[in-house]
């Protein structure tokens, strides 16, 4: 892509969301995979249908939707099914991701993925921003925003790549165990270093 493209991730509950909301309030378009992930599953969808073929209408809701907490406790346990699922979902996924990027106005680009590391996805990106705290951390805040188990937060943790590999693939690392005003100070640096880099690369 002509485009400059930062990568941001980081493990569940680093706060990813937090850092790429200051990105977009300084006007950088951001393309998140979590959200088309949602998109291309909404009802109506041809993915919806086969997801409810396949393992059955337990995984739809009352009003048609996608019943996330059944798949992923079907996925969790059966490497077979998830399997199947990225099959169906990743190439619907990286096409209507390529679409977005190339749609974004803004000096940069931003893809927020929290699979970037382990995946292909990083590819697509000419830098990598990690959103890092400790693992604690990320136990406590996920129990506390998402009401899981302490057990499922820790699978959840374990099937991600860990935190070394994710700081050891990173060009830019961003602590996000400090104050909001800490992280806001190293959004607008990073973003003034980013800014450059796009300037540089048209």
């Amino acid at each position: 892509m002509s485009k400059l493209v930062i990568g941001l991730t980081g493990g569940i509950g680093s706060g990813k969301t937090a850092a790429s909301n200051r990105f977009a309030k300084l006007g950088i378009g951001i393309v998140d995979a979590d959200v088309i992930a949602r998109e291309v599953v909404e009802p109506g969808s041809t993915a919806l249908q086969k997801i409810a073929a396949h393992f059955g209408d337990s995984h739809l809701l009352a009003d048609g939707q996608l019943n996330r907490a059944a798949l992923r406790q079907t996925i969790f346990a059966d490497p077979a099914a998830k399997q199947w699922l990225e099959s169906l979902l990743h190439p619907l996924i990286a096409s209507e991701t390529q679409r977005q990027l190339q749609s974004v106005q803004s000096a940069y680009a931003m893809y927020v993925s929290p699979l970037l590391v382990e995946s292909q996805q990083k590819h697509m990106c000419d830098r990598l921003v990690v959103v890092d705290v400790p693992e604690t951390v990320q136990l406590s805040r996920t129990i506390s925003r998402d009401n899981n188990e302490q057990a499922q937060v820790e699978r959840i943790i374990a099937s991600q790549v860990d935190r070394n590999s994710r700081l050891a693939a990173a060009s830019d690392v961003i602590d996000n165990t400090q104050s909001l005003s800490q992280l806001d100070e190293r959004v607008s640096e990073l973003h003034q270093q980013f800014l450059k880099l796009a300037a540089a690369k048209s």
